[in-house]
């Protein structure tokens, strides 16, 4: 049975509020905490009717979608789970939804060979540790990066297929030094993750420069028939990040030369993890190698260099040395009143 996007983010919220056994919760309690959400990810304001809560409770009681979710009623007033430990994402994989993704794995795997699928490796990895992990009723050997609480996520869809049909989005977005949000027009270009964190990538309407916008920061979003899209037509993607680490992309300044001393602690992390695809060793000394990166200056590349702390020096170019020295001294005066 097909399920809609908003009727899953409902079933998750009222599941997440049964889980939470330090409150009671009523229906206008549950009606609130969906009505919430759907305004948080969907950007709808126009609430959610008694009428629609009662009905999810009864499919998720319901066999219709596998649930059978033990929702009980206490004191004709208040909503709870009768097994403490129950969650509908918990509910076991059916052995045809597991047979399923068995033949999903098994063909992804016959792509891995193939230069253009490479980024599949680490799904088809993922997917079949997963679907090991089930079948043989063992923990995942494999444990990715992930963050759950990351919000935006819900966007990636509607997004995603602005690029591929062409259509212009209407935005509401404010950013994190905005007091309040701005509502415009938007033409997705590309999307970038970096991170752990995703980036609708292109131009506002009747500007020309790119810019990237975080999912998170996305208030409303919606799209939009009137306005014309203004498709890519000259920018790769590849060679647009091609001299920067991040998302910080100036079309005016150049990559320079960055030379960093790193000490032996972290050589080797650096030399099998390079910070850039660019990057060379330059000296093996005794206490450390020289390695040079042709990057542009700019933030995301400062926070790299800093959080290897006293593991890394700037060598050159001058001014990028002076403000990574600026920063450090800024961040010794929180410590100032440390003492030993």
């Amino acid at each position: 049975m097909p399920v809609n996007r908003n009727a899953l983010i409902r079933y998750k919220v009222i599941d997440s509020c049964l889980q939470r056994r330090n409150r009671k919760w009523t229906l206008e309690d549950l009606i609130e905490q969906v009505s919430e959400a759907l305004y948080e990810y969907e950007g709808m304001d126009k609430g959610i009717s008694k009428r629609t809560i009662q009905a999810d409770i009864q499919m998720m009681r319901s066999d219709k979608l596998g649930y059978f979710a033990p929702i009980v009623v206490l004191d004709k007033k208040y909503y709870t789970y009768e097994d403490p430990n129950y969650s509908i994402t918990n509910i076991p994989i059916s052995d045809a939804d597991l047979g399923r993704m068995n033949e999903a794995v098994e063909l992804l795997k016959q792509f891995k060979g193939f230069s253009h699928f490479q980024q599949l490796n680490a799904v088809v990895q993922k997917l079949e540790d997963h679907v090991y992990s089930v079948a043989n009723k063992k923990r995942s050997i494999i444990d990715f990066e992930k963050n759950d609480n990351l919000r935006g996520l819900s966007h990636l869809d509607l997004l995603y297929n602005s690029v591929i049909h062409q259509k212009t989005v209407q935005m509401t977005y404010q950013s994190f030094k905005a007091r309040a949000a701005n509502v415009f027009y938007f033409h997705v270009w590309w999307l970038k993750e970096f991170k752990n964190r995703w980036f609708a990538v292109g131009v506002r309407n009747g500007q020309n420069t790119v810019i990237h916008l975080a999912l998170d920061r996305i208030v409303a979003l919606s799209l939009d028939e009137k306005i014309a899209y203004r498709e890519n037509t000259n920018i790769d993607p590849e060679l647009f990040y091609k001299d920067t680490i991040g998302v910080t992309v100036s079309e005016s300044l150049l990559a320079e030369n960055v030379q960093i001393w790193v000490n032996n602690e972290h050589a080797p992390y650096v030399e099998t993890k390079p910070l850039h695809h660019s990057q060379v060793v330059l000296q093996r000394l005794d206490d450390g190698i020289v390695i040079q990166i042709q990057v542009q200056l700019n933030f995301e590349l400062e926070k790299e260099i800093l959080g290897f702390g006293e593991g890394m020096k700037i060598l050159a170019p001058d001014k990028l040395k002076k403000r990574i020295y600026h920063r450090i001294s800024k961040g010794l005066k929180n410590y100032e009143s440390f003492t030993n």
